[in-house]
């Protein structure tokens, strides 16, 4: 039968926090009373997480599996996730256990209240200084660059019917920002306050400069404004220009001296070549993703799959029993997607 929950979740050396993650998961789904399926996916791992992941299967009808034939970041493992899911409540979420399984409930009540979108809003950050501020910097950058019906949370935690699910399967660009594609569908979104907990082992996989990429490509993903704001850059740029100019000649015509010095000189060179290569980097970016998404290449390959098969998972509302099995390893396919490049889009970032 169709469950009714479908829990996906991206995995990437992740082995100690996975059976403490899967315990509590069951135990959440159990006080609902809710038939569900836990979906992992390995994204290409290279610690034991697959190992657990088998065993867990093992274990539990419940538990589907997707590795990757390598690692392809964390937004394409979440939609890998999405297009097996079969449910119609799908609950996206980090492996790392500060999304807390308990929480579940209390989004699911408000779902309950015919919202299509319910997201956590952590309170109390566990994050260090750092962490917090860069996120809080991001996201208000990004809501103010990114003008749609409704604010992005930036955090993955949350339930999602399955008519937005729908709309996600269809967005097939390489380049993807899941929280900002939910946001984009629209429908009945809203937020509800959920304790952040500790991160149950091991460390964060986002580093700095995964961080500023997922930045960028969030950013650049949604949004022109980038390429407006180097415009405007430019425009002000040719015109303090101008003025200078006009207050060269001016000066030389009514006083009959010139500014001179080659410290001046360079200092201005160097400045405006500064604003073109930034400006060229800019159109660089954009050209670089329309070319990435012209070869049309898949957007994840997967390797093994434990449970349902990807390209047979029935949507939600077909009444079709589980499939049995694992998928030989190497016996690969690649999602159906008009997608493209070989390389992830979002930096293969990890978790």
């Amino acid at each position: 039968m169709t469950p009714y929950f479908s829990a996906v979740i991206p995995v990437f050396n992740e082995e100690g926090n996975l059976p403490e993650l899967h315990r509590r998961l069951r135990t959440a789904f159990e006080a609902i009373g809710r038939s569900y399926e836990i979906i992992f996916v390995d994204d290409g791992s290279r610690d034991a997480s697959f190992d657990v992941l088998r065993r867990l299967h093992d274990s539990d009808p419940n538990v589907r599996v997707l590795k990757f034939s390598r690692n392809f970041g964390h937004h394409l493992a979440i939609t890998a996730g999405v297009d097996a899911a079969r449910g119609e409540a799908v609950i996206m979420m980090d492996s790392d256990l500060q999304d807390l399984p308990e929480e579940i409930e209390k989004l699911h009540d408000k779902f309950l209240e015919g919202y299509d979108v319910v997201f956590g809003i952590r309170q109390n950050k566990r994050h260090s200084v750092f962490k917090r501020v860069t996120s809080k910097v991001f996201t208000t950058l990004i809501n103010r660059m990114i003008r749609g019906t409704h604010s992005i949370n930036t955090h993955i935690f949350r339930i999602v019917r399955r008519n937005v699910i729908d709309v996600l399967k269809s967005c097939r660009e390489q380049h993807r920002f899941i929280v900002g594609l939910i946001s984009w569908a629209g429908f009945r979104q809203i937020g509800v306050p959920v304790e952040h907990g500790a991160r149950f082992a091991g460390e964060t996989k986002y580093s700095l400069g995964k961080m500023i990429r997922l930045a960028l490509n969030s950013i650049t993903s949604f949004t022109h404004v980038p390429l407006q704001l180097a415009t405007y850059l430019g425009t002000i740029v040719s015109g303090a220009s101008f003025l200078f100019l006009l207050y060269i000649v001016l000066r030389k015509l009514i006083f009959d001296t010139a500014i001179t010095g080659w410290t001046s000189l360079m200092v201005a060179i160097l400045f405006f070549s500064g604003v073109q290569l930034f400006c060229l980097g800019l159109i660089g970016e954009y050209l670089g993703r329309t070319y990435s998404e012209a070869q049309r290449r898949p957007l994840y390959i997967v390797d093994v799959e434990l449970g349902v098969p990807l390209a047979e998972a029935p949507s939600a509302g077909d009444d079709a029993p589980d499939p049995p099995g694992e998928a030989a390893p190497g016996a690969s396919h690649a999602a159906a997607a008009n997608s493209s490049d070989s390389l992830p889009a979002n930096g293969a970032e990890s978790r």
